[in-house]
């Protein structure tokens, strides 16, 4: 089962203040997606000539008064796989929960023993939408 580091994210008050923070480290943003729907924007940083290992900055446009304090600035390590439901079922089979199911094919979220948040997804195009995950309800949260 082959597994690669994508990214790491972090959650930010002030966008523009943290990404010349993360300027005067030597990283340069990437890539950028604004989420009207959603309401948040991804700026994605990396030093130059690493560019498949950025930080995620991820903004909430109506604000996230639980920052700084409730340690969810740090938001997720994130890993591409082979196969979503392979993993997922491999985990579990483990004593893994798995608390977001990759009911779309494409994503799932799990929480090392340390309660770190850690996101999978699926590697290319999403997987067709399958049971058991299709119907499993999130357990906690990620």
């Amino acid at each position: 089962m082959q597994i690669r580091y994508l990214h790491t994210m972090l959650r930010v008050l002030d966008l523009e203040r943290s990404i010349a923070f993360f300027a005067l480290l030597g990283l340069r943003e990437t890539r950028r997606i604004e989420s009207e729907a959603g309401r948040f924007t991804l700026v994605f940083m990396a030093p130059e000539g690493q560019e498949e290992c950025p930080v995620e900055l991820t903004y909430n446009w109506d604000g996230d008064a639980g920052l700084p304090s409730d340690s969810r600035h740090f938001g997720h390590l994130a890993y591409e796989v082979e196969d979503i439901y392979a993993i997922c079922a491999h985990l579990q089979a483990n004593g893994v929960t798995i608390n977001r199911p990759p009911r779309d094919g494409r994503m799932a979220f799990v929480r090392s023993p340390d309660n770190a948040s850690i996101e999978l997804l699926q590697k290319g195009a999403s997987r067709a939408p399958a049971e058991p995950w299709l119907s499993m309800p999130n357990t906690g949260h990620w």
